[in-house]
């Protein structure tokens, strides 16, 4: 079954076991992270439940991602705590979070989510690598016991004066002998477990298990000098009975509409909420193995319905999350139904068993995080992202540094200025190139503007105006170009009116249809008319071909304008050679050698064998058209010619049934009959390199005696040659390399290329 077929199977399917045991290990992460994050937040513990819960059923049930998960997330705790403060009250602030939802459902039917296709790459990476270096850091304090700081807090400044760093320093004095043993062997278990391949593709995630034996241990050292007070346990608010639920809800003060703040507090949640869910939908998706897309205008929806229904029953903003996100992947979830389990047990486990929840170590759930934070900050990815060079690797790595030194959303902007300032810096550098070209209509340079030419490219563009040699031919090529400011278009039209002129410069546009100011101005024709064919002598048609073939087997090909071009001959043709080419597919002659319709006329027949209509084809480029130069151009690996002289290629059957191709076998015969040059000495079948040389020296030696046999048979073409008008040449198509080389033995005998 490949790839696409378990992609489609797993995403058409409503539910799959995995989807289970996913999302309750997400439950079991994301638990202690909603309490953290509502306490970082300076928000009611509750309200993080809430988020959470919400971000399980309502987000989930909406949203159109398989694998990301929803709820409190940490980079909103600054946000967060800082709107509280300015409106007053929490109370207040759930106002605004519904206004933020409803502004996230605009940009959903607006298909804002479309912006996510302008994170760079280089910056959504960073993301991963930081977020993953975040947990290893934060966690480490929670393996060993050290849980002053709240799970949830993932900035680098903590409420408590510390810093992600400062706190590993206060950890060595405050460590908490059986939480660190737990957490320390809960990272030997799940290193081990990834280890066996036994255990490793057994039902069970090893996480999951990691956390039941850390609760189990709780459980059973309770009351004795090993147990483990609630500080180092997640600690769940427990109701006296159902009735009390109630009190742990916080309903919105609407009396706050009638104030300005409000308002800018919901922008300020919707924007803030917005950015970060694209970043983590866009991180998440590159983490799926079976590399879904999650629908950006959808999750967009499905976020702002989540964010009213938590403000209306008083839960914190709700955003995708990475990190329950990333559990969810690793644990091998299949559909989104893992979300909606894991609010499920959110609802349940909190309602029902909320003591149970209270035996879990946090050391435990340090040691499942250090491990995802390992997995999405691994050394491959940053051997990657040095593999594709500074332009990437820089905005990566300030990225990364960024956001573990500060908090994400700042990382964030700050790895976005910096991809972008390398973008700039492109745009400046390079946005135009300059280059000679020969072509078929002559010698031109050409200057090919960029995809965007701002009034930041002036400068650049002007220099490469005055380097343009007086008396040359200038073609302003914007083919590629999307956008031009009116401050080029002025520079443009001035050089064109005034400055090309004064210097003698023929200047033509191609490519500026779209622009009002240029587009209605000089029109580049290529074509070859009967001046450019009169005035070419056959060395300077050799020259060109050369040109074009070094264009094409460099990747500098030029695109021409075809269009043009099919107008231009239409009525008439003066085309400047005539190739004699095998009728391979891998030897098209206008493509090898870079020209376009009207350059050439193609004579293509098996093995480039020169018989009497071929000569009549020849006969017709010269005498009629006025072509000054022919050209019989053999390959390497020819098949035809391999058949000949008994030489097949064992990958493929080439055996030709007695009588069948009658024609096919005609052709073999005469040029059997003819004696190839070189084709004695046949080598061992089983010498494939010894073969292949033999094949091209026999080929060859094939194109010169075709050469000569042009000249012997066409009375025409040899009094053409004779009186310099026309030249006959051979050459040799390397059909691995894309050279063309023309043969020395085939220029004698041509006045033409001697004068």
């Amino acid at each position: 079954m490949t790839t696409s077929t378990v992609s489609k199977a797993s995403t058409s399917r409503r539910f799959h076991s995995r989807d289970l045991l996913s999302g309750l290990l997400v439950f079991l992460v994301a638990l202690p992270l909603c309490l953290g994050v509502a306490k970082a937040s300076d928000a009611p513990i509750f309200s993080g439940i809430l988020a959470g819960i919400v971000g399980g059923l309502v987000v989930g049930c909406l949203s159109g991602s398989h694998t990301s998960v929803s709820g409190p997330a940490a980079g909103l705790t600054a946000v967060v705590a800082l709107q509280i403060q300015k409106l007053g009250s929490f109370e207040a602030f759930l106002v605004a979070v519904i206004l933020g939802g409803v502004i996230q459902l605009v940009l959903g039917v607006i298909r804002a989510g479309s912006l996510a296709e302008y994170f760079p790459v280089s910056v959504i990476k960073g993301l991963l690598a930081a977020i993953g270096l975040i947990l290893i850091l934060k966690q480490i304090p929670h393996l060993f016991g050290h849980d002053s700081d709240p799970e949830g807090d993932m900035s680098f400044a903590q409420p408590d004066n510390e810093n992600t760093f400062s706190e590993l320093i206060a950890m060595l004095s405050d460590l908490h002998l059986t939480a660190a043993i737990i957490g320390l062997a809960s990272v030997v278990f799940l290193v081990a477990w990834s280890r066996i391949p036994r255990l490793k593709s057994s039902a069970f995630p090893a996480p999951m298990v990691v956390v039941v034996l850390g609760a189990a241990a709780t459980f059973f050292l309770k009351n004795t000098s090993w147990s483990i007070d609630s500080s180092h346990l997640v600690e769940v608010p427990v109701a006296a009975g159902l009735s009390d639920i109630p009190s742990f809800l916080t309903h919105p003060d609407f009396s706050v509409l009638s104030s300005a703040p409000v308002y800018i507090a919901g922008l300020t949640v919707a924007i803030v909420a917005s950015l970060e869910t694209l970043l983590n939908l866009e991180a998440v998706d590159k983490l799926d193995s079976e590399q879904r897309v999650s629908p950006k205008n959808r999750e967009l929806f499905a976020q702002g319905a989540g964010n009213i229904v938590s403000g209306l029953i008083g839960g914190l903003p709700v955003t995708s999350v990475i990190i329950r996100s990333s559990v969810n992947i690793n644990s091998g979830n299949r559909t989104r139904m893992s979300t909606i389990v894991h609010g499920v047990l959110l609802v349940g486990c909190v309602l029902l068993i909320p003591d149970a929840l209270n035996m879990i170590p946090l050391s435990a759930l340090a040691a499942v995080l250090v491990i995802t934070g390992f997995k999405l900050a691994s050394p491959s990815l940053f051997r990657q992202m040095w593999g594709g060079g500074l332009t990437q690797f820089l905005p990566f790595l300030v990225t990364v540094v960024s956001i573990v030194l500060t908090d994400l959303l700042t990382g964030i902007v700050i790895g976005l200025a910096v991809a972008v300032a390398f973008i700039l810096r492109g745009a400046l550098k390079t946005p135009v190139s300059l280059q000679f070209e020969q072509r078929a209509s002559g010698g031109i340079h050409r200057l090919q503007l960029a995809n965007q030419v701002s009034f930041l490219n002036k400068a650049v563009l002007s220099r490469a105006l005055n380097e343009v040699p007086s008396g040359g031919h200038l073609l302003l090529d914007a083919r590629m170009t999307h956008h031009v400011d009116p401050d080029i278009e002025d520079l443009l039209i001035d050089f064109e009116t005034t400055t090309a002129p004064a210097r003698g410069i023929q200047v033509s546009m191609i490519g500026f249809e779209q622009f009002k100011s240029l587009g209605d101005r000089l029109h580049f024709s290529e074509h070859v008319d009967r001046v450019i064919q009169e005035m070419s002598t056959p060395a300077e048609v050799m020259t060109l071909l050369a040109e074009g073939n070094r264009r094409f087997r460099s990747g500098q090909s030029v695109v021409h304008d075809l269009t043009r071009q099919r107008e231009a001959t239409a009525k008439d043709q003066f085309p400047l050679a005539a190739v004699l080419a095998c009728a391979d597919s891998r030897v098209p002659s206008e493509i090898i050698f870079n020209l376009g319709i009207g350059d050439i006329c193609s004579v293509r027949t098996a093995a480039n064998v020169a018989r009497r209509t071929t000569l009549a084809s020849l006969e017709y480029a010269c005498c009629v058209n006025g072509t000054a130069l022919i050209v019989v151009l053999g390959h390497t690996r020819c098949g035809v010619i391999a058949t000949a002289v008994g030489l097949f290629d064992d990958q493929r059957p080439t055996s030709i049934e007695t009588g069948e191709c009658q024609h096919f076998e005609e052709l073999i015969s005469d040029l059997r009959s003819t004696g190839l040059a070189g084709a004695t000495d046949h080598p061992a079948q089983e010498d494939a390199d010894h073969r292949t040389e033999y094949l091209n020296t026999v080929t060859t030696g094939h194109v010169i005696q075709t050469v000569n046999q042009i000249r012997r048979d066409s009375v025409a073409i040899r009094r053409l040659v004779e009186q310099g008008h026309v030249a006959i040449v051979g050459a040799m198509y390397d059909v691995a390399l894309g050279e063309v080389t023309f043969l020395d033995e085939t220029m004698d005998g041509n006045p033409a290329l001697s004068q």
